[in-house]
């Protein structure tokens, strides 16, 4: 006869939220981690091969300083495990001031299945509702299986195939362009 002790595990915390500082560095290495993470998972990200650890940093601490870039970021337990970024247009493109692009979404896969994509793309279109923005666009790699179906779930639209989009392991792929009204009513107003 065997003792058996039950533990009961506490179900993990999850949250999303706009970066609107520097990140800590335990935030910034955190971030790194995911992307990582995500990169050697098979992509969310531009990069296929994991870039030196400097270049990485650099480029989220420069993200932060873009003022025409909003960061979101997911977490696990406390843990940033995921990001998303909300790309405006410069105040010069007045006639696409209503549209911005959706990129660098993704989730590490470690934290994957507990909803966090979908948070991070609703946290996003409810903070460019706020700002102003009408439509949302974006482009994303014909391999990204999960999230083209996520995106369409959504209600994102599928309106353009470009066939010679990105190239990865030495193998040309599509990209497909999505758009969706977040806003209607942002939309029809004159400017």
């Amino acid at each position: 006869m065997s003792d058996q002790i039950k533990v009961k595990q506490a179900d993990p915390s999850y949250s999303v939220e706009f970066v609107q500082k520097p990140l800590s560095l335990g935030d910034l290495n955190d971030l790194c981690d995911a992307t990582d993470a995500a990169i050697e998972g098979g992509g969310g990200f531009g990069w296929v091969k994991l870039p030196a650890r400097e270049i990485m940093e650099r480029y989220w601490q420069g993200v932060i300083t873009i003022p025409t870039r909003d960061l979101f970021v997911a977490r696990l337990d406390g843990v940033i495990c995921g990001t998303c970024q909300l790309m405006k247009r410069p105040v010069n493109n007045e006639a696409q001031s209503f549209s911005a692009k959706l990129t660098t979404t993704f989730v590490a896969p470690w934290a994957r299945g507990y909803g966090l994509a979908k948070m991070l793309i609703r946290a996003v279109e409810d903070h460019a509702c706020k700002e102003g923005i009408a439509v949302i666009n974006l482009d994303i790699r014909e391999t990204m299986s999960e999230a083209i179906s996520l995106y369409e779930s959504l209600g994102y639209e599928r309106i353009g195939t470009h066939p010679y989009y990105a190239k990865v392991d030495g193998k040309v792929l599509k990209g497909y362009y999505y758009t969706r009204v977040i806003d209607q009513k942002a939309l029809d107003q004159d400017a």
